[in-house]
């Protein structure tokens, strides 16, 4: 059988239980995640020559990474060629691009040194989110917007004050609104004398920050917490709480890490708390082993239960998907394909769902049907459906398209010496 007659008797299987396929392929083509570049390049950045730092860790070796942007460019352009629908460009700050031998450092960024990837942006029509870079830089060891040091806060103000500016650039030229994220590794590797300071001073440096005018129509910012981090295992000082708070009150968004948390918390059971609460949220879906280890996403159950909360809260045009990972002990291409189709089958196999129906039973306390029927869900050719897909956006089906990254790893990733 061919895709297309596979998908015919998918398609009915599924109108069996009330579910319209057409309209689920529909709605999830219109779906855009954001990429993040720093999978390219182990999250190193154009503008130093130092060490990942701010308790966050690449591991491995793998040939190919991309040293400069023209390289980086490269292989993103790759990348979105095997990914079905059209989506969003994540940058970080340290992705400037600096011509001509000018330097600028991270507190005098300004939108030109983003010019070449607003470019790239309209050549490939997507929207490009950014996020200010407060790590892996001298002035970035031990703390930033939390630092006692009034000269290092106010460098690092000014850095997030920039950034704004940037983003809004990024608004304008391409016309899609740009997702600004503030996160700061700032903490404590053992437990600290005072618990508050850190917190004043870093919540008067977001307000310095927010102070600046700019278009919130055009700029969403957010604000991402975080548990621990290496050297910063006992104290953060954006943790959950303050980050929920803080932007509860000042009218920006929350953005959940579902790395960030403790083992045993799960993202997915937050989403629909905020909702009710918040107009607009953040997530940064990544898959965490055992802590914060930024492994590619899979088609596993956390990242499906994130997608059905999306789903069957009608919350789909409400909250900013973006992904967020590193691995350098695979092929990083494969990382960034693997990812992003996980993450979009998974809002696949949401859409494919009965919610209604299955809302209505555990309203009635059937939960014995509700178990049955969620069991026999599994079982449905969800298969066929997201090949069809993947062939009506003119992308490799299956696994075709790791011919097209392993013939590119040869003639492009294995050159790079």
């Amino acid at each position: 059988m061919t895709t297309e007659q596979r998908y015919e008797e998918a398609k009915k299987i599924y109108a069996g239980i009330g579910v319209d396929t057409d309209q689920a392929l529909e709605t999830l083509r219109h779906i855009p995640i954001s990429m993040h570049c720093w999978q390219g390049d182990d999250v190193l950045g154009f503008d130093q020559d130092g060490p990942l730092s701010g308790g966050i860790q690449t591991t491995g070796d793998y040939p190919g990474r991309a040293r400069t942007p023209e390289e980086l460019m490269q292989d993103i352009d790759k990348a979105m060629s095997l990914i079905p629908g059209k989506h969003k460009l994540n940058l970080h700050a340290s992705y400037g691009i600096f011509e001509d031998g000018e330097i600028a450092d991270r507190d005098a960024l300004e939108p030109k040194h983003f010019k070449k990837w607003v470019e790239f942006a309209k050549k490939h029509g997507i929207g490009l989110d950014f996020n200010p870079t407060f790590f892996s830089h001298p002035k970035a060891e031990p703390f930033t917007l939390s630092s006692p040091d009034e000269e290092i806060r106010q460098f690092w103000i000014r850095h997030g004050q920039a950034c704004l500016r940037i983003s809004q650039y990024f608004a304008e030229e391409l016309g899609k609104p740009c997702v600004m994220n503030i996160w700061i590794p700032d903490g404590y590797k053992d437990i600290p004398a005072d618990r508050l300071g850190p917190r004043a001073r870093f919540k008067d440096s977001l307000d310095q920050i927010l102070s600046i005018p700019y278009d919130k129509s055009k700029v969403y910012v957010c604000l991402e917490s975080k548990v621990f981090g290496i050297g910063k295992e006992s104290y953060t000082v954006g943790s959950s709480e303050f980050c929920l708070e803080y932007a509860a009150k000042n009218g920006i968004i929350s953005l959940m890490d579902n790395g960030h948390y403790h083992p045993t918390e799960v993202v997915s059971d937050k989403i629909p708390s905020l909702l009710l609460f918040q107009d607009k949220l953040a997530l940064h879906v990544t898959r965490s082993v055992r802590w914060d280890s930024d492994h590619v996403v899979l088609f596993d159950d956390e990242t499906k239960e994130i997608a059905k909360e999306i789903v069957r809260n009608d919350a789909i045009g409400r909250i900013f998907l973006a992904l967020d990972f590193f691995d350098a002990s695979i092929n990083r291409i494969v990382a960034w394909v693997v990812g992003m189709r996980n993450m979009q089958k998974a809002l696949l196999y949401a859409l494919l769902s009965p919610n209604q129906r299955l809302k209505e039973l555990q309203d009635s306390e059937d939960f014995t049907d509700l178990m049955v029927e969620q069991e026999e869900l599994k079982l449905y050719p969800f298969g066929d459906v997201w090949n069809y897909f993947c062939s009506r956006c003119g992308v490799p089906e299956r696994g075709e398209w790791m011919k097209e990254v392993r013939t590119y790893e040869k003639e492009v990733l294995l050159q790079r010496k």
